[in-house]
């Protein structure tokens, strides 16, 4: 079923608000699977990527090392990622997914494929294509900001 589009909505209230049910959904969905939404991502990054640090693993998912940090634990503690000692620096772990962890992630990709078919109903690849181009320009506008305010915060 396809929602009502209300007129002319705010965008910034638009763009916050689907985040939210994004985000939402995605804790619902991971649930599922007794994992949480953030434990999910940590899953397809490194399948995504295997052997990522720690730090580079933070950098990406935009979060502090710490927590990171945590989330492995836990995900270590389930068998579903490994540290590994990095062969050239003792003092960094790379980060694997462990074997039983692969059936849930093939399930996990079923689930973002429904949520993408989801929010994209009634919507053409044309427009998917702009829509994917335009929020990718937003956040690198956004990011870019954040990051001169914060070295204008620094330097004073």
């Amino acid at each position: 079923m396809i929602a009502p589009v209300p007129d002319n909505p705010d965008l910034l209230f638009l763009l916050h608000d689907l985040a939210r049910h994004l985000r939402l959904d995605a804790d619902r969905r991971a649930g599922a699977y007794g994992l949480t939404r953030a434990q999910w991502v940590i899953l397809y990054w490194l399948e995504k990527q295997p052997g990522l640090s720690q730090k580079e693993l933070a950098e990406i998912v935009e979060v502090e090392p710490i927590t990171i940090g945590r989330l492995i634990d836990r995900l270590e503690a389930s068998g579903l990622v490994e540290r590994r000692a990095d062969p050239h620096d003792r003092r960094i772990w790379r980060l694997h997914i462990l074997p039983p962890a692969l059936p849930m992630l093939r399930r996990l990709q079923d689930e973002r494929t429904d949520m993408l078919a989801t929010v994209a109903a009634g919507l053409d690849p044309a427009t998917l294509a702009t829509l994917k181009t335009g929020l990718a320009r937003m956040k690198a506008n956004i990011s870019a900001e954040l990051r001169s305010k914060s070295l204008e915060k620094d330097l004073a």
